[in-house]
């Protein structure tokens, strides 16, 4: 299947348009192809022909869809709460407004979160009330006058509200991944919970989703402002919603982001707001989606429980006109500090119509990351930097994009003929008969796998429900797409790939159009930690069935066995399907030999006597097989995956590659210049820089992995012919195998067949060490342009110890990590100084290296030195607050119990274990220790490993707004070339990105 290097972000949502009236019938097929039953409950359901995952449908009296679906892998449940509304229906002088709705559903109700509802609403009310004479007040001064009412009332308001009690509820249960996202036609609410806790979840949720209360709102508006600057600093977000107002000129695909527009964030409507959930959060429009380890009838008599009362509505969606013709190409540009592309996009028909499916084949065609003409004619001969496509269908329209980074010294527009010019040969027919039937079972095998997982099986169900879907055309969508010819895609392809599209160029220079604001000065609203709504109260004596936790016997669990020369088999059988995954592995990497990494990714590019390097990519791809030969610091692999009975011949073509592969001089010079450029594309990139460059500095200083690099000059004069020679050495070295699939003695019998070796292997050369320097006093700094700022802080603590675990997940939980956590309650939900902030104690990877404590923030420049005192006080003083640590452990415990390591996680798992000098599931000593463990336990642990450390500090921002002078109280600052922090050599590129 295809890679993308776009963000998820860009994937998450819908950008469609639809009628949800009750006149609106679900697309799809009659209903012949469907299954109607009713269980003893009297409870009616959908079944649908063909479908592997087994859904049950249900539809309750008030218009709720319900999802149901079985899986049994690990004792939970993937829950989505889904709702038809998002930001294609914000009204247009309200933009963000259903994205800010969603933050405000993890505030409570009347019930959950507040000590006095009836006080604390007549607050609330003059907060409203407030808010619309400051949205009407044009004068700029009056205005924040108005916002200092509103900062007063607030904190009064604040005494009788009870932060993050959702949050603290849902985490009491085990729940992980607790989230939720808008986009254009969707609003959906995330959780995976214990499956024991089902009852308690639907109760929480039922009460969540009745009525809406906008408590601790100015704070968290702040947070929605620091995420809407995260987008201004993301140029491939800009770079799509360019994409998007091209396609969409008049729709609110193009016209209004999800996000919102700036003055609108900073202008809202709690009555808007307010409407907005009344109109669209109602039963009709919504879906609870429940994936995982459930009975069905038992389960939809709970969710009706829960659901069941609320009141039915007539919905409504805003219609829009439909867009007009595109007839000339489109040309957008967006400027920012990072690399260069260029996007090409085609507008199509939405959800349902042929377009999605013949499109979808063209893409793939196009792209498939392995054998597509992009792939063969630009990746793989290397005519560009990078290049793929992708599609998106809703339910209005949808679009199919082409995008394309340049190689040095590469125009853009040069880059965009190219890609025009694959979409030219699909015009022609220019491509393999057999190509578009080995997309089928590729795009197959990828179903396979997605429906192994409960959370990938939800979401396709939530996709479903948004898209007023019928499954079974989901079901059926592979199989149609057998029925379209290679004559079919021809003739649309003429007929729609014109010049009617958009072309965004994404050139590196300065973005005019940021928007910066003043930091309103917000006073931190109280938490009110120590007390407890009624709700929580009855919530907590409500006790759950027991779930115990289950350890693994890796003894058991891992088979083992040879091949006939020796080489030890660890085996793990696949009881799902017949795919499989077979590693050889290599217990030395870069560490060992530097050449390695670099020789094995120019194998990519090679052929053999038999086979050029585009023909080996395809033969792979007929036969349902991904191969791969990778080098990291202490291991190397080569290995296979894909269809089991296409095993044996997958590995002689692997082999035959390995021993054969021919050098070339031309592609090597070709290769040397796409790492040159991709060192220049990837010091453009602040998270790169953040979390490559300057951590890795912050714990090695100079001798780090990451500078330990090849110079151009080295990388020029290297023989292409000693780099092929080396990858086909590897042979001859120690080696061992792990293989997850059916059939261990066919797989062993391929492997004996194939995969030859000397009588004698070789002892792997000695690892480079690189030693992990002091941390404390020290400020490193990038100058980059963006809005907000980000800073790690890291102090290096004793070296890893088993001991250390329990304690070390209990903190976690209790004080950094989650919705819940001390430090997000304080710095965001309190004092709104950032939209992330986290805090972590790290336990190596590896024995006898050392742990780390470590903390985030992502802010406005301007909140930095307040964002920095409230994390030192934390990290100095931490807040002890017993309901919470109670909470924090039982999460902490039902975590662990409902934990299933399976598949092929089992060996890598007990890789990670051995790595760590330990040989047995240490969970079993964690969940014991961590039921015994106290606050004065925890705060043992914190005054021995977390306060008084000295921090290495590692800031990336621009220096025009960053306070220097704050910075410099944390230690001595030290600003940082990017080519020296990465040890690339100086470019004529201006340092200040």
């Amino acid at each position: 299947m295809k890679k993308f290097y776009l963000p998820i972000f860009f994937f998450l949502g819908s950008v469609a348009l639809i009628s949800c009236g009750d006149d609106k019938g679900e697309k799809g097929k009659d209903a012949e192809d469907q299954y109607h039953h009713t269980d003893e409950a009297g409870f009616s359901y959908e079944t649908f022909k063909n479908d592997p995952t087994g859904l049950r449908l249900y539809t309750l009296d008030n218009g709720l869809k319900v999802y149901l679906g079985k899986n049994e892998e690990e004792p939970k449940i993937q829950t989505l709460i889904a709702v038809r509304a998002g930001s294609t229906y914000d009204p247009a002088d309200n933009t963000g407004l259903a994205h800010y709705l969603e933050h405000m559903v993890f505030k409570g109700t009347d019930k959950i979160g507040t000590q006095d509802w009836e006080t604390e609403k007549v607050l609330l009310d003059s907060i409203s009330d407030l808010y619309e004479k400051h949205k009407a007040e044009q004068d700029p001064e009056k205005k924040k006058a108005i916002y200092t009412q509103i900062d007063s009332v607030s904190q009064k308001a604040s005494e009788y509200s009870i932060a993050n009690e959702y949050d603290k509820m849902v985490a009491s249960l085990g729940a992980e991944g607790t989230n939720a996202f808008t986009s254009n036609e969707q609003t959906v609410y995330v959780n995976k919970i214990p499956s024991n806790e089902l009852d308690k979840w639907l109760n929480v949720e039922s009460e969540r989703f009745s009525n809406l209360v906008l408590r601790l709102f100015h704070t968290e508006l702040e947070a929605v402002y620091e995420e809407f600057n995260r987008g201004q600093d993301s140029d491939g977000r800009k770079q799509y919603q360019a994409t998007l107002e091209g396609l969409f000129p008049t729709h609110p695909y193009g016209t209004q982001s999800t996000i919102g527009k700036s003055e609108h964030l900073k202008n809202p409507s709690m009555e808007a707001i307010h409407a907005y959930f009344d109109k669209y959060y109602v039963p009709n429009n919504m879906a609870v989606v429940l994936v995982g380890d459930i009975d069905y009838d038992a389960t939809i008599k709970k969710v009706n429980d829960a659901f069941g009362d609320y009141e039915k509505k007539e919905v409504s969606h805003p219609s829009f006109p439909d867009e007009q013709p595109i007839t000339a190409p489109v040309e957008k540009e967006v400027f920012g500090p990072t690399s260069e592309s260029v996007y090409v996009a085609f507008r199509t028909d939405g959800v349902g119509s042929k377009d999605q499916k013949i499109v979808t084949l063209i893409d793939y065609i196009l792209a498939n990351s392995q054998a597509g003409l992009i792939d063969l004619d630009l990746n793989q001969q290397q005519k560009v930097q990078r290049a793929s496509s992708f599609t998106n269908f809703n339910n209005d329209y949808g679009f199919h994009l082409l995008y394309g980074m340049p190689k040095a010294n590469q125009s853009l527009d040069e880059v965009k003929e190219l890609l025009l010019a694959e979409i030219e040969k699909i015009k022609k027919g220019e491509f393999d008969d057999w190509l578009a039937e080995a997309v089928i079972n590729d795009l197959k095998l990828s179903e396979i796998r997605q429906y192994e997982d409960a959370s990938s099986t939800a979401y396709a169900y939530m996709d479903a429900f948004i898209h007023f879907e019928d499954w079974q055309d989901q079901v059926d969508f592979i199989e149609d797409l057998k029925s379209v010819t290679k004559e079919d895609l021809v003739n649309y392809a003429n007929k729609h790939y014109k010049d009617n599209y958009v072309a965004v160029y994404k050139r590196k220079g300065e973005d005019s159009n940021i928007a910066k604001v003043e930091n309103p000065g917000i006073t931190p609203v109280k938490l009110n930690r120590d007390k407890q709504s009624e709700f929580i109260k009855e919530f907590n004596k409500t006790e759950s069935p027991a779930l115990e936790p289950q350890y693994v016997d890796y003894d058991q669990a891992i088979q083992n066995s040879e091949t006939e020369s020796g080489l030890p088999v660890a085996y793990i059988e696949n009881e799902n399907n017949d795919l499989f995954n077979l590693y050889i592995i290599f217990d030395m990497g870069q560490d060992n030999d530097k050449e390695l990494s670099l020789a094995a990714g120019y194998l990519d590019y090679l052929g053999t006597e038999k086979y050029s390097p585009e023909e080996i990519k395809q033969e792979f791809y007929k036969l349902g097989i991904n191969y791969f030969v990778s080098s990291g610091n202490d291991k190397t692999y080569v290995g296979l995956s894909g269809l089991k009975e296409n095993l044996p011949e997958g590995l002689a073509l692997l082999e035959d590659l390995w021993s054969n592969a021919k050098a070339d001089q031309e592609t090597y010079d070709k290769y040397v210049e796409q790492i040159l450029k991709g060192r220049e594309d990837n010091k453009t990139q602040k998270g790169n820089i953040l979390f490559n460059g300057l951590m890795n500095y912050g714990r090695y200083g100079e001798n780090s992995r990451l500078r330990d690099i090849y110079s151009s000059e080295e990388l020029k004069n290297k023989n292409p012919e000693e780099l092929v020679q080396k990858v086909k050495d590897m042979r001859n070295y120690k080696q061992r195998i792990f293989y997850y699939g059916k059939d261990l003695n066919k797989a062993v019998a391929a492997i004996d067949e194939n995969h030859k070796l000397p009588a004698e292997l070789k002892e792997y050369p000695e690892a480079k060490e690189y030693k992990e320097v002091d941390t404390g006093k020290k400020v490193y700094f990038v100058d980059y342009d963006m809005v907000q700022a980000e800073m790690v802080f890291l102090s290096k603590g004793e070296d890893f110890s088993p001991e250390k675990m329990a304690a070390t997940e209990l903190f976690n939980t209790y004080f950094g990590s989650g919705l819940s956590s001390i430090v997000f309650q304080e710095i965001r939900e309190s004092q709104s100084l950032a939209y992330s902030a986290y805090s972590a104690y790290q336990t190596a990877s590896e024995k006898d290296k050392p742990n780390y404590v470590m903390a985030y923030i992502g802010t406005q420049a301007n909140k930095m030195p307040q964002a920095v005192d409230a994390m030192m006080e934390l990290m100095t003083n931490m807040p002890e607050a017993e309901e919470q640590f109670q909470s924090a452990k039982e999460a902490t415990l039902k975590q662990i119990a409902a934990d299933r390591i399976t598949k092929t996680s089992i060996f890598w798992n007990y890789e990670s274990l051995k790595k760590r000098g330990m040989d047995h599931d240490y969970r079993e000593e964690m969940y014991n220790a961590i039921k015994d463990m106290t606050m004065e336990d925890l705060k043992e642990f914190f005054n021995n490993n977390i306060k008084g450390q000295d921090y290495n500090v590692m800031v990336i921002g621009n220096k025009e707004d960053v306070d220097m002078q704050s910075l410099s109280k944390l230690g001595e600052v030290e600003e940082l070339d990017i080519d020296y922090l990465f040890n690339y050599e100086n470019s004529s590129e201006d340092l200040k990105l």
